[in-house]
């Protein structure tokens, strides 16, 4: 449901669940209560829906609607949760009729996913004043590279950004080098763990080679020149394929290179691999439909390679994690940066909405995409988010605001808080039986449910003591902790938004039938997703849209008091920040032990299957908007304290 998401959920959820849950809350909070003409479109054209996706992949063909009746107005009030009397049924045939025509001229103008709409989303408070100034990046001092060996596969693979430009700076290794050490490890890993799309090869020869000539004539262009590092499939690249992970899409070519590759060949880093993703940004299922010859898998989690590794920046977080990449670009719409960064153990960074140009990148949700770094540290995504912030002129969506990273940053000046019903002790709440008296299956299918149930309350007592732990180690470190309690609103209500933008941007696929070629076909995955959102009126998205501006204004007043607050990764936060565009640090907290209560799905590769012994559980810090360099500056400090970064995977 959520996008580039639907993996980062509570643990006790089931993604099937969790999309249901916010369903029904949209559906009682009354957001569908207007007449909609998509359901009346869909009612006329039941003769055509009847046809197979060949036969109607064509939207050029003049369709042949039938003619609008009381009766269809009926059904379709129905469904919108409306009534309307015999005579304003006949009185309202007319202007329906007008409406389907408009609509039907609307879709003839052939609109390409890279179209935005007119309108703008800014989550910007009125009377704000941005601090414009772009400053030079404080980093620290230049790392030791004492530990790392050159001809030490290992040591080299998994070093950061950071230590890796001062190898390259030094002339200890060369970027031709580097390039051929991590497009090797791609090649070795993916057949396990399923991670690349595309590998570039041929241009990040010629980028590096073009660099080491540079860094030999002293022409450096700062910390990520020489570096490899792989996209997102998603971002546009000139001479390569842009699949989005989805069938239909496989041979797709763009002649132009998205805003974020410009900025990084700018920067001088090295471009090898175009990552996989969940299909149009959902999950971590990649690929094709069974039965079409395509190939297609589901990325895995280095850490357990009989898990997914979380979507949609599948590709992305597992490469980083397997030390194939010295970076990634991933995306969010609804936690698709956070929640591959926690299962794969590796740092996020969600900046802030409007800080990424999003240019010549898919979109899902134009209210609420965002592009940010997978790394293995903060001081990385640091390094990485300097080079690719700011206005291009082109996504409107983007402000003028400076990041100005600071890691030499007084932590314990920051005010900070934690979101307290986060970190409080799990209780345990039975599912509610249907009736008094359980026979038979149906005690069965309760005990089964009630089994279940129990057996994520274990996972959330275990993790319990990761989040506990943090609390601790920030208080040792002179910060001073304030409780926070988010605002009561249904931010899960205005979730149906994303749909709707996601069924726009995809409008062409869902009427030409092609969205059964997609990998996904459950009733959470997008074609299902697609289709229901073409009933969500446009009067209750601006109705939803109204309510987020509400949502802002709570939001903002709840960070007003603070400069950075510490979360668990996952719950009703996530939902929140990425609807009202707080920006997001994600870093490994640990790894959970032998005595961890196993996956209640370890079915390999089900989709539910996560957590258990020897996976990472992580720690997230949110700031105000754009203040992304003071949740940069503390998680810093908690990542060099703490040192959970420094873990990798042991690979076969």
């Amino acid at each position: 449901m959520i996008s580039d998401t639907k993996a980062t959920l509570p643990p006790a959820e089931s993604l099937a669940t969790t999309r249901r849950r916010f369903l029904a809350v949209s559906t009682a909070a009354g957001l569908g209560g207007t007449l909609l003409p998509g359901a009346l479109l869909a009612l006329a054209t039941s003769s055509a829906s009847a046809q197979s996706p060949a036969s109607t992949a064509s939207t050029d063909a003049k369709p042949d609607f039938a003619k609008i009746t009381p009766e269809m107005i009926e059904q379709a009030a129905a469904i919108a949760g409306l009534t309307f009397t015999e005579e304003q049924r006949k009185l309202m045939i007319e202007g329906l009729t007008g409406v389907r025509e408009d609509i039907v001229t609307v879709r003839k103008l052939n609109l390409p996913n890279s179209v935005a709409p007119s309108l703008i989303f800014d989550p910007v408070p009125g009377g704000t004043v941005l601090d414009t100034a772009r400053k030079p990046a404080k980093l620290g001092p230049a790392p030791s590279i004492a530990t790392v060996s050159v001809s030490n596969e290992d040591q080299l693979a998994f070093a950061s950004v950071r230590q890796l430009s001062e190898l390259l700076r030094t002339r200890k290794i060369t970027s031709v080098d580097l390039t051929r050490l991590y497009l090797a490890r791609l090649k070795r890993y993916d057949p396990t763990l399923h991670f690349v799309i595309t590998l570039t090869e041929d241009r990040a020869l010629k980028q590096a080679a073009a660099a080491d000539a540079e860094l030999s004539a002293n022409k450096h262009r700062g910390p990520l020149h020489g570096i490899p590092w792989g996209g997102k499939d998603l971002l546009a690249v000139a001479g390569y394929p842009t699949t989005w992970g989805a069938a239909g899409f496989e041979d797709q070519h763009f002649d132009y290179d998205a805003e974020v590759v410009k900025r990084l060949d700018a920067a001088g880093a090295v471009l090898i691999a175009k990552l996989t993703m969940g299909a149009l940004a959902q999950g971590d299922l990649w690929g094709y439909a069974a039965g079409t010859g395509k190939p297609g898998a589901r990325t895995r989690n280095p850490w357990n390679p009989k898990q997914g590794s979380s979507g949609s920046s599948a590709g992305s977080a597992s490469a980083v994690s397997a030390g194939c990449v010295g970076f990634a670009i991933g995306t969010e719409t609804l936690g698709s940066i956070s929640s591959p960064s926690t299962r794969c153990g590796v740092t996020g960074l969600r900046p802030s909405f409007g800080l990424v140009p999003r240019t010549g990148a898919m979109a899902l949700s134009w209210s609420m995409d965002k592009i940010g770094p997978i790394t293995r540290s903060v001081e990385d995504c640091a390094i990485v988010l300097d080079a690719i912030y700011g206005p291009d002129g082109h996504d409107l969506c983007v402000q003028p605001a400076a990041f100005n990273p600071d890691l030499t940053l007084d932590i314990r000046k920051l005010r900070v808080g934690y979101i307290k019903s986060a970190f409080d002790t799990p209780t345990f709440t039975p599912p509610k039986p249907p009736s008094q008296t359980l026979t038979g299956k149906d005690l069965d299918a309760y005990n089964q449910r009630l089994a279940q149930r129990k057996a994520y309350f274990d996972t959330e007592v275990y993790d319990a003591k990761f989040n506990t732990a943090a609390l601790e180690t920030l208080r040792s470190m002179g910060v001073s902790l304030t409780p926070v309690t988010l605002p009561d609103f249904p931010f899960g209500s205005l979730v149906p938004m994303l749909e709707a933008e996601a069924a726009a941007a995809f409008d062409d696929l869902t009427r030409s039938g092609r969205d059964a070629l997609l990998s996904g076909q459950a009733p959470y995955d997008w074609p299902n997703s697609f289709r229901t959102a073409r009933l969500y009126s446009a009067v209750d998205y601006i109705n939803a849209a109204r309510a987020r501006t509400l949502a802002l204004q709570k939001m903002t007043e709840t960070f007003a008091p603070f400069d950075v607050i510490v979360t668990p990764s996952e719950g009703e936060q996530l939902v929140a920040t990425n609807l009202c565009g707080q920006p997001a640090v994600i870093v490994p907290n640990g790894i959970r032990g032998n005595d961890a209560p196993p996956s209640p799905h370890p079915e390999d590769g089900a989709v539910n299957n996560a957590g258990g012994p020897g996976t990472p559980v992580s720690l997230t810090f949110l700031a105000p908007l754009y203040q992304d360099a003071k949740a940069v500056a503390l998680a810093h400090a908690y990542q060099q304290k703490t040192g959970f970064h420094l873990l990798h995977p042991k690979l076969a």
